[in-house]
Order: structure tokens, then sequence, then C-alpha cells
């Protein structure tokens, strides 16, 4: 089955899937992630919020973005922003956003939205005893989440948190759609080169699946480790 099979087109194009493809999917993965997160934060402070002009919007935009496909965000933003970006700033033509840009803001936008539950989870399972006792010791709501909630809704979902991330990372090879040069995109540019489209598709599916295995057997450990004993 194998016997035509030509595997040294890997070894010809290594550099080139790892050090361009492989990185920009990581630097758009690690980025995403952290704007997604600090998003996140921010819309489950505000979905938990007792005033509804903030719960309500924030509850709707989390709705309507985990209603709808990734691919179909990534689209709406790679042709949407320039457009919304020259109605902002009043230019006459659309601005120029860029792939990485449009990728970016995309990725953040949509990945909030699924933070933002997670850590609604956190702060919930915090016991509400410790706000009460922070208000007594004097503290205010920002000093509140920021010394004794946030810490702690960290810690209870730094697991699950993670494991959004794997996702995430999965997630980033969409990226395909525009043309991007990805790990997948640069796969896909070399098959096409070489004529080698199973080796290097299914080079990439064993390179994405020990990255994944790896982390989420290291997500496992940490959630061990993390584990609180009540």
């Amino acid at each position: 089955m194998f016997a035509n099979f030509d595997f040294d087109v890997i070894e010809r194009s290594w550099e080139y899937l790892f050090f361009t493809g492989m990185t920009f999917t990581v630097q758009l993965t690690v980025l995403a992630m952290l704007g997604g997160l600090m998003l996140g934060t921010m819309l489950a402070m505000m979905r938990l919020s007792k005033h509804s002009y903030f719960s309500l919007p924030a509850a709707a935009y989390v709705n309507l973005i985990r209603s709808v496909p990734l691919v179909l965000v990534i689209f709406w933003f790679y042709f949407l922003v320039p457009y919304i970006g020259a109605w902002m700033i009043g230019a006459d033509q659309p601005v120029k956003v860029g792939a990485f840009a449009s990728s970016l803001i995309t990725f953040t936008l949509f990945e909030a939205a699924y933070y933002c539950e997670i850590m609604r989870a956190g702060i919930q399972s915090v016991p509400k005893g410790q706000t009460a006792a922070a208000y007594a010791l004097g503290m205010n709501y920002r000093q509140t989440m920021a010394h004794i909630i946030l810490p702690q809704a960290f810690r209870n979902m730094l697991p699950v948190l993670l494991t959004q991330t794997i996702v995430l990372f999965q997630d980033v090879s969409l990226v395909y759609v525009l043309s991007i040069t990805d790990f997948v995109g640069a796969a896909s540019k070399v098959a096409q080169r070489d004529g080698r489209l199973v080796e290097m598709y299914l080079f990439v599916a064993a390179v994405y699946f020990v990255i994944c295995f790896a982390l989420s057997l290291l997500v496992k450990r940490l959630q061990g480790k993390l584990a609180i004993v009540r």
C-alpha cells in the first residue's frame, strides 16, 4: 500500500513546514488565547452582573458567537473588518487590515465567548462566603475580584482553559481557507507543488495528533495536581 509513497518530501520540506507554518500557527494560537482570555473574563464578569445593561449584551454576544460556525466568522471578519474600520475612522476606502490581523481579531472574539463561559463557571465555583469576607475586611468589588475571586477561578478552571486552548490550536488550521500559510497551509503548498497530497496530509494529521495528545496528557496531570480536596 505504501510502496509508491514518497515520504522524503517531508524531509525536504520540514524546515518550511515548521519554521514558517507551525510558527504562524503557534503565534496565532498564543495571541488569540491571551486576547480571548482577557475579553472572556470581562464578559464573564458582565454576565454575572446584577445590572441587565451589562449582563444582557454579554449574554447576547456569547450566545450569538457560539451559535455560528467558526469558518463563517472567519469570512465575516476577513471581508467586513476593512469596511468597519473605514466606517469608524471616516475613510472612503476599506482599511487594509491584513490576513493575520483579521485572523487574530476573529479568533480572539470567537474564543472569548467560550472562555467567558469557562470563567463564569470558575467564578461561580468560588464560595460566596469569601466574597462576604472580603467585603467585611473593607475591600471593594474590584479588589475582591482581583485578589480573592479571579485567582481562585483561574486555578479551578485552568485545566478546562488549557483544553479549550488545545481546541483553539486545532481550529487555527481553518485560516487555510484565507490562503494563509499556517501549518496546514504550508503542507498544502508543498503537497500541490510535489504532487504528494496523501503523504503531506498524513504527516499533518500525525503532527497534530502527537502535539494535541501530549498536551492533553499534560492537562490531565495538571488537573490532578490542582485538585482541591474539600
